[in-house]
């Protein structure tokens, strides 16, 4: 299913913008907002959101200068500051509780707003993602970051994200080819580039690649939560994830997979319905 596209607008740095988001089920259902990793978009959860959509309203955002959200005009407000600003205006906008699931900064942002007093998230999960983000696999990010996003073909482009998206996990062809498509900007010359904005990688290349530790938003946290682990990541690290259950988290891992999982196997697709119907132990 094709999901429907929808938008707010927030206000940052002195202007409004646009955040697009992609929108799958009714609107009587319980609502989840899915929110992507760093050079990713919302459709990155179709596989995902259809597994939920006869029982939740699923929102996958396209967070700041991605997809079809506008692009920011100055490169150092893509921070995860300025996507919480964005995304608790469309918490704000829906005015109820909601469940989330974040992989990677999707996950950052959800504990940034999960840890807050009056936070409106009931559940979360947390996709390969913790309250330690280890330096050497900001290092990585930020070495596949500088290739310039620009490809002859979507053959090409796709070439690429097998590549720097081998974490991801043994998908399957029809999986590569809807990343593939759904990663695409099609420029005027007939090449294509991916669907975001290239000034996005300038914060994370002018950052120090150091371990950083968020254990103080992640003590604040009082709800159910999911912690999914890619078996082989090397962002959410066995004793990171291992503290996370050992305080209440839910765990569930991966194999064969790195970082991050994409969400788009059935049993992982079941095993995070079973969480949000609250089907859990937690």
């Amino acid at each position: 299913m094709r999901p429907l596209l929808g938008e707010i607008r927030y206000f940052l740095a002195g202007s409004f913008y646009r955040m697009r988001y992609h929108e799958v089920g009714s609107r009587k259902h319980p609502t989840v907002v899915c929110v992507h990793g760093l050079t990713r978009s919302g459709r990155d959860f179709d596989a995902l959101a259809a597994g939920l959509a006869d029982r939740f309203h699923v929102l996958s955002p396209d967070l700041p200068g991605r997809g079809a959200s506008d692009w920011l005009p100055d490169a150092s407000l893509y921070q995860p500051q300025s996507y919480v600003i964005a995304l608790t205006h469309l918490l704000a906008t829906l005015g109820e509780q909601v469940m989330w699931v974040g992989t990677s900064l999707g996950g950052i942002c959800g504990m940034m707003i999960a840890s807050s007093p009056g936070a409106p998230i009931s559940r979360m999960v947390l996709n390969d993602v913790g309250p330690m983000v280890p330096g050497r696999a900001i290092a990585r990010i930020r070495d596949y970051m500088s290739v310039r996003p620009e490809f002859p073909d979507l053959l090409a482009l796709e070439a690429h994200l097998r590549h720097v998206h081998a974490g991801f996990g043994p998908l399957s062809d029809a999986h590569w080819e809807h990343l593939t498509k759904t990663s695409a900007r099609h420029l005027p010359d007939g090449r294509v580039a991916l669907h975001y904005d290239p000034g996005i990688a300038k914060p994370i290349r002018t950052s120090l690649a150091i371990d950083t530790e968020l254990w103080p938003w992640w003590e604040k946290i009082n709800i159910p939560v999911l912690a999914i682990r890619g078996e082989n990541s090397d962002l959410l690290l066995p004793k990171t994830f291992e503290r996370m259950v050992q305080s209440g988290a839910m765990p569930h891992v991966v194999k064969d997979t790195g970082h991050a999982p994409a969400l788009m196997d059935a049993e992982t697709i079941g095993v995070v319905r079973s969480f949000l119907l609250g089907q859990d132990k937690s």
